[in-house]
């Protein structure tokens, strides 16, 4: 999505239709980074209370479909909605409290990284996830050591 598209010029860029919960929807997950989805869902609700979950799903279907959201799924974690699409960035995810945070490219530009032997794909993306301890849970940690 152009970084100065509205929510609406983007649905239309995408050929995507207009409709109430398709905006709500990719509002919630432009302002709540990496949530899943009963935060979208939480959030299209304050702007249009009756929405059902499946208007929801559906819209995050056809916004990930339609390249406006980025589905993903770390491991172990339920799958998460982002709005930053089409740069090939990564992921730093803390293993306490689930935090996930954005990185760019490891190295230059996409894929960032080339395997040995890339058996006849064209490759054009690749998907990194670092995990470990945020900043909160490193300083959290000595505390908790501490208990009985």
């Amino acid at each position: 999505m152009h970084a100065h598209a509205t929510p609406e010029e983007a649905l239309r860029a995408a050929s995507l239709r207009v409709t109430a919960p398709r905006l709500a929807t990719l509002e919630a997950v432009q302002t709540a980074a990496h949530a899943d989805t009963d935060t979208v869902i939480r959030v299209v609700r304050e702007k249009l209370p009756a929405v059902s979950h499946q208007a929801v799903y559906d819209s995050l279907h056809a916004l990930t479909r339609a390249g406006l959201v980025r589905r993903i799924q770390p491991h172990g974690m339920v799958a998460r909605y982002e709005s930053r699409v089409g740069d090939n960035h990564h992921h730093l995810v803390c293993r306490s409290c689930g935090l996930i945070v954005d990185v760019d490219c490891a190295v230059g530009s996409a894929p960032c990284a080339v395997p040995a032997d890339d058996h006849g794909f064209a490759i054009d993306e690749a998907e990194f996830i670092f995990w470990g301890l945020c900043a909160s849970c490193q300083a959290a940690a000595p505390e908790s050591a501490d208990l009985p």
